[in-house]
């Protein structure tokens, strides 16, 4: 992997400044010991506040910005936040979109995702299925492609949420990072490089890309299932990401099954009215349910990424 090129810090900070105009200083929550089931304290980072439910904006931002986008606009594949960040991105800075969309994405999303007035098509299956029928969409009309987790432009800009944290939880040891293509771990994680930070991923077990990357020494093919698919399934991690990850930069990844990130999604409800959608939970879930154990006294940053589902699936579970 050593052709791939990496974010540095200069990167990020350059993307801060690109996208800053067009995105969310989002804020951060300290929580007490005992809040949400865990027994430390807790600062969550609530990227679920972003523009359009997610951290996808900062990356869609930051490549239109330096793609040199024409009339032909932009094509993407995404199961849903990432489709609903380069929709919001294009019709902002006056593009047209083309997004690909699985099947498998909830309907919340994809009729959030037409809602930005892209051209959206649905494609059976999960992303790699969408991401499949994008890039043979594409000939030679000059349309830009939009990676959702492996493009160079992309992972700078989830970045910049790790230059956010440095300003915000200037005492963080930890922090927890859910992972489905990587873009965002490998963002933070560049960010966090030879700082003494140690950023770790959390992945679902039925969706475990860059664990089972880290295992086979490459980049494999895995199964894609369970509750957080829609958002943290793809069947291969990035290229970026692993790279990332192999130089040290990831701590380690830990596994949650998915009646833990249903826990977390729960409790955050609960007892913090805040709703977020399976992957956005999954990195609290990793705390809650002992995947990861904290150190005593280790001071935790937890990344609540996202906000785009049906808070009806967790706010009537446990009605009664």
């Amino acid at each position: 992997m050593s052709d791939v090129t990496t974010p540095t810090r200069d990167d990020i900070a350059a993307a801060r400044e690109r996208i800053m105009p067009y995105v969310r200083r989002t804020p951060v929550l300290s929580v007490g010991p005992g809040t949400l089931g865990v027994d430390d304290r807790l600062t969550l980072k609530l990227e679920l506040l972003q523009v359009t439910g997610s951290f996808k904006p900062r990356g869609a931002f930051n490549r239109m910005l330096t793609a040199g986008v024409g009339p032909s606009g932009v094509v993407a594949a995404s199961g849903g936040n990432f489709g609903l960040a380069v929709g919001h991105a294009a019709r902002e800075l006056g593009h047209a979109a083309a997004i690909f969309v699985p099947s498998t994405s909830p309907a919340e999303k994809i009729d959030k995702v037409r809602a930005t007035g892209a051209d959206v098509r649905v494609v059976d299956g999960y992303y790699d299925d969408a991401s499949d029928a994008a890039l043979a969409s594409l000939n030679d009309d000059g349309a830009v492609w939009m990676h959702p987790y492996d493009q160079f432009e992309v992972v700078a800009g989830q970045g910049t949420i790790g230059a956010e944290l440095a300003e915000q939880a200037t005492d963080a040891d930890t922090v927890l990072v859910a992972v489905g293509g990587g873009g965002l771990i490998g963002g933070i994680a560049s960010w966090f490089a030879g700082t003494g930070v140690r950023v770790i991923g959390v992945e679902p077990v039925d969706s475990r890309g860059l664990h089972a990357a880290l295992e086979a020494g490459e980049p494999v093919e895995v199964p894609v299932s369970g509750r957080a698919a829609d958002s943290l399934g793809a069947r291969r991690v990035g290229d970026i990401a692993f790279a990332v990850a192999s130089a040290g930069h990831v701590g380690d990844v830990v596994l949650v099954e998915d009646h833990a990130i249903l826990e977390a999604q729960r409790r955050l409800w609960q007892e913090l009215r805040v709703f977020a959608e399976p992957g956005g939970a999954a990195a609290l879930a990793a705390v809650q349910s002992g995947a990861y154990r904290p150190a005593a006294g280790e001071r935790l940053v937890v990344l609540v990424c996202g906000s785009n589902g049906d808070p009806g699936n967790v706010t009537e579970a446990r009605s009664g």
